[in-house]
Formats: structure tokens, sequence, C-alpha cells
């Protein structure tokens, strides 16, 4: 993957003259940690078909399970094993990968992409309870948007309303600057109007929640994670759900480890005519087929109407069936 990576950077590194070192600690170095964790259940996987499948063919297993010895006892060491590959792989989601995310993220937007523009346009963004904001277009890399206006609304409807010609965000101090803007206020004795060249405020958005781009939640820990779903939550951004699949991810993702520990060695304990060459090849398929459920049932989530949480723990839930029904199948 990192020779791929390379050939497909080559130019852009050479273009922009980064330095070996550069390239090698703040980018490939955290690239690997990814990818070890990405695929360390399916490592994990045929690891355990293999070994096991050994075992079976060399009739290791009729020799442990003949001796006395419990299939359940047989499998105490697998379940030790995968449950604490799970907790490093929680442990390296949550908590390792997010800080490495973060250098290799400060090393793509340095080195290889352009600050990103915001290509939507009537952008609603909701501030608080009640309280929704509007900019027809807002330029990113500028943090300016324009056409603003501010709406507040109370039980019986519209109670205030601001309307200017543009705002932009000051970086240093997290405030926004309105600049010629109008307000309505609404009373109940009657309406009230101001109006002025520049003022000053505070709005519980920043700029990327005026861009069509999703916020960078891979440079965040589970708590900073969860935080930031429920301020987006209420500022009604529409999408949160994208944000609710990747935490449940990684709370799913280790938990699968362990069960395709107990699919293995359920699988690869029986001897079989082929050997250990359809022990893998059978092995190969469940794998594949559960990354297959996985994408399926996160698009089910992220484009329709199933619940986070539901389409992320799915392909457990199903592959728990299959390895509880393997165990019960696999030779005692």
């Amino acid at each position: 993957m990192i020779i791929f990576d390379v050939s497909e950077k080559i130019d852009d590194f050479l273009k922009h003259q980064v330095p070996l070192k550069e390239i090698v600690v703040n980018y490939y170095m955290t690239f690997i940690p990814y990818f070890v964790n990405l695929f360390s259940p399916l490592f994990t996987f045929i690891a355990v078909v293999y070994f096991s499948s050994r075992m079976a063919y060399n009739t290791e297993i009729i020799a442990i399970l003949g001796g006395g010895v419990s299939f359940k006892r047989f499998m105490r060491p697998y379940l030790i094993s995968s449950f604490i590959i799970a907790l490093l792989s929680f442990y390296l989601s949550n908590f390792l990968i997010p800080v490495t995310n973060k250098v290799k993220l400060d090393f793509e937007v340095h080195y290889l992409k352009s600050k990103f523009h915001s290509s939507k346009y009537n952008i609603h963004v909701q501030n608080t309870p009640g309280e929704m904001l509007f900019v027809e277009s807002f330029n990113n890399y500028d943090k300016v948007g324009y056409n603003f206006s501010l709406e507040r609304f109370g039980d019986n409807g519209l109670i205030y309303k601001m309307i200017a010609d543009k705002i932009s965000y000051d970086t240093l101090t997290g405030e926004w600057k309105i600049y010629n803007y109008k307000i309505r206020t609404l009373t109940e004795f009657g309406e009230k109007f101001s109006f002025g060249k520049e003022l000053d405020t505070v709005f519980n958005v920043s700029p990327p929640d005026f861009s069509d781009a999703l916020q960078p939640i891979e440079t965040m820990n589970y708590m900073q994670l969860r935080k930031f779903i429920n301020s987006e939550k209420e500022k009604g951004t529409p999408k949160v759900k994208f944000y609710e699949v990747d935490k449940h991810k990684r709370m799913a993702f280790p938990f699968s480890t362990i069960i395709l520990t107990f699919i293995g060695v359920s699988l690869s304990s029986r001897k079989l005519r082929g050997g250990i060459g359809l022990h893998l090849a059978i092995g190969i398929i469940i794998s594949f087929s559960f990354i297959v459920i996985m994408q399926i049932s996160t698009v089910f989530s992220t484009f329709g109407t199933l619940k986070p949480w539901i389409a992320v723990w799915i392909p457990n839930f199903l592959f728990s069936l299959l390895a509880i029904y393997l165990i019960f199948r696999a030779p005692k």
C-alpha cells in the first residue's frame, strides 16, 4: 500500500520539494497504524484459520480432545488472545490513531491539498434551538459569508431577524464580524428596527459548518467525537449520521475480532479432505462477506433511515449467529 501511495503522490512530493524526513516521519509512519488496525480482524482471522487447520491436518486437535480436554477449554487461548487484540484495536481506533491522523492531515493540507472552498449555496445552520443562521454563499478560504441572515423564533413564531451584507470569521478571537446589518425585533407592543455598519458577536458555529465538507473526525478521540456529535445535533447538522456511523464503528470493529476468531477456530478445527487450502478459501470468502455486509449496512444508514448503531452492529450480529452455529457443529 505504501508503494502504491508513493507512486501516486511522487509528483506532488517533487513539486512541493517535501523533505524526505517529513515524508517518512509525518506521513508514512502515521499511515501504517491506520491500515494495521483496519485489517487486524482479517489478519487475526486468517492466522486462526491457518494455525487451527494445520493442527487439524496433523490430527493434533483429535489428540487433544481425545485426551479429555473439552472443546470449551481448547478455545480458551483463542478467546484470551482475541480479547487482547480487540482491546489493542479499541485503543488504536479511539486514542492513538486520531493523534497520528492529525499529523498526517496537517502534512496533506500543507503539501498535497489546497484549502477547501464550500461549493454549497443557500446554507442553513442551526445556531441554538430556535435560532437559525443563513448565508447565500460561503468562501471557506477567506472565511467570509455573503447575504447573511439570523432568525430567532419563539412560541408564537418569528421574534427577531437580522440581515447583513456579509459576515467574516476572526481566527484569533473566534468572533464573527457582521457588516451593514439591519435588525427587526417583534414584540407584543409592535416592531423595533435598528441598523449599523459593523457588529462583533459569537455564534456556536465555525466556518466548516458552512461547508459541504465533513469535519475531520478522524483526528478526534472517542470523548471528543461524542462531544462533537452532541454539538452537531444541537445545530441540526444533516451530516451527523456520518459522524455517528464512525463513532459506532470504533466500538463494533474491535469486537468483530473476537467473533471472527470463534468462526475461524470452529471452522478449521475439523479435518477436511481439501486440507488447509479449503479452510483458507472458506475463510477468505467469510472475511470478504463481512466487509461487504458492513459496507452495505452503513450505506443504508448514511443515505437511508436505518439507525447508525443498528447499521454498524448488523454484521457483528449476523456473524455471531454464524459463530454460535459453527461452535455447535464443531467436532467435540
